[in-house]
């Protein structure tokens, strides 16, 4: 008698919950995800591609001298992430190398970074990533450096 009560319960619940869920006006109702297609077709924001190939957007910091490590920005804060550029103000760390590397000093400037010249990337065709990268510094500058480098940036 009580697995008979105990399967009737569920059965009623069961139907109840059916339904409920066939009566909820449309709005309640859950929709189907957007077709493929139109995902596809939403811009998607370029990213900067990294040294050790992965994509960041807006990262706090970033290797310049991926062989040593001897040139980075650090501290960056963006101002601008856009689908033509990206600006960010930092401190780009310099290693003097003096006497060699290894027992070097680094130096802190600070700089503008742009990013321009948005391309499909390599790796990944839909993705579109920064291709240059320009510092301007804004006072002194690491020995033997202009004003303003150009960099092009990895694909």
């Amino acid at each position: 008698m009580r697995s008979y009560a105990l399967r009737t319960a569920v059965t009623v619940l069961f139907a109840a919950s059916l339904t409920a869920a066939a009566g909820a006006p449309s709005s309640a109702r859950p929709t189907a995800a957007p077709a493929a297609h139109e995902a596809r077709q939403q811009p998607r924001s370029p990213v900067l591609v990294d040294c050790l190939w992965h994509a960041k957007v807006r990262p706090a910091s970033f290797i310049l001298a991926c062989g040593d490590g001897n040139s980075r920005l650090v501290s960056l804060h963006w101002s601008q992430w856009g689908p033509h550029a990206a600006r960010a103000q930092g401190v780009n760390l310099v290693n003097d190398c003096k006497p060699y590397c290894a027992a070097g000093r680094f130096h802190s400037y600070r700089v503008a970074v742009r990013l321009d010249h948005v391309k499909p990337w390599k790796k990944h065709p839909r993705l579109p990533h920064y291709g240059r990268m320009t510092l301007t510094y804004e006072g002194r500058t690491p020995a033997h450096f202009p004003k303003t480098v150009t960099y092009p940036l990895w694909d």
